[in-house]
């Protein structure tokens, strides 16, 4: 059972709902990783419990991640591509003066309200969008997805469309073709998240080291292991999942500075290991995410994470390297 644990009154109960079998809409999670994707300062400790399942909420009264469902959008509300391109809400076609409709909506036009033929705004916006796949798909609980936010479905501003039966709620399908590269990045964070246990858990982190040295999660900032909980100016989280035995771990690095950081790079006790990266939204499609198999080795103690951009590395063994046996064969002569 699923509850969206509040109401019109602003009664709030997330986290608080009755009963460990019901799962909750997790308000917070929207708003916090709304916030922090826009750029907003001061929000890593709360952004990380987000990633992580939001333990402050659930772990005290006995209940699982799974009771946790993160979501960005939903039926109420901006789309996902609305999200970045309108800093306010357009309803006037509700018939209502524009007045129906949140008007807090943590939202970003990247520079421009609306619609633009300026490349620069919209490779940002299309980075935004992938910023915001990429972190809902890497986080512990269970993953909402508004249908439509996966090809930029649009309400042209409207975030009270109960009312409009017509093509502004309507599913245009030309999206599919249109927007097939954003499709494409869903499609493989979607199988990212699916062959990676880890963001599959069923229980919190503890804490517990691997055989490599890897803590099944610890946070950083561009600084290894410190994360700058209490730092007002921060836009930047990193952190890392250390998966057992012989499993890919995880390394996650986020920058939602508007400048390039160089990120510290975790140490694999393993010289049968490297890093490779799977993610980087700032790259251009198709090189922005790896198939599995095809992953990127990356070399080095740190990388440089290009201004709202996230990057996604995996550790895999090296590649057996071929060694061709050559035979000495010796010819023995014929005797006469």
């Amino acid at each position: 059972m699923i509850a969206e644990a509040w109401d019109a009154a602003a009664l709030n109960q997330v986290g608080y709902f009755p009963g460990p079998r019901w799962a909750e809409w997790n308000g917070y999670y929207r708003d916090e990783i709304r916030r922090f994707v826009r750029g907003d300062p001061g929000l890593v400790r709360r952004v990380a419990s987000r990633i992580a399942g939001s333990p402050d909420l659930y772990q005290s009264e006995s209940r699982l991640p799974i009771n946790s469902v993160n979501f960005v959008t939903c039926h109420d509300g901006f789309t996902l591509n609305d999200l970045v391109l309108y800093n306010h809400k357009h309803n006037e076609a509700n018939g209502e003066n524009n007045r129906d409709g949140i008007d807090n909506n943590l939202s970003w036009n990247c520079g421009v309200e609306g619609e633009t033929e300026d490349l620069e705004i919209e490779t940002l916006r299309e980075r935004q969008i992938k910023n915001f796949a990429a972190i809902l798909l890497l986080s512990i609980g269970v993953p909402m997805i508004c249908m439509g936010d996966e090809v930029r479905r649009t309400q042209k501003g409207n975030n009270n469309a109960y009312c409009q039966d017509n093509e502004t709620s309507w599913f245009d399908w030309n999206l599919v073709e249109k927007n097939r590269d954003m499709l494409r990045f869903w499609k493989l964070m979607i199988d990212f998240r699916k062959r990676h246990t880890t963001i599959l858990r069923p229980r919190y982190f503890t804490g517990k080291e691997n055989e490599r040295g890897l803590k099944d999660i610890s946070w950083h900032w561009c600084k290894l292991y410190s994360p700058g909980w209490d730092d007002p100016h921060a836009r930047a989280l990193s952190f890392t999942m250390g998966e057992p035995g012989d499993e890919e771990d995880i390394h996650v690095m986020m920058n939602m500075y508007w400048e390039p950081l160089e990120f510290e790079i975790p140490e694999l006790k393993c010289i049968s290991r490297n890093w490779y990266r799977a993610v980087d939204t700032f790259l251009p499609s198709p090189q922005e995410i790896a198939k599995a198999g095809e992953e990127i080795q990356v070399n080095g103690k740190s990388y440089i994470v290009q201004g709202r951009s996230v990057v996604v590395l995996i550790s895999k063994r090296l590649p057996k390297k071929r060694v061709t046996v050559t035979k000495n064969y010796s010819v023995k002569k014929r005797s006469q």
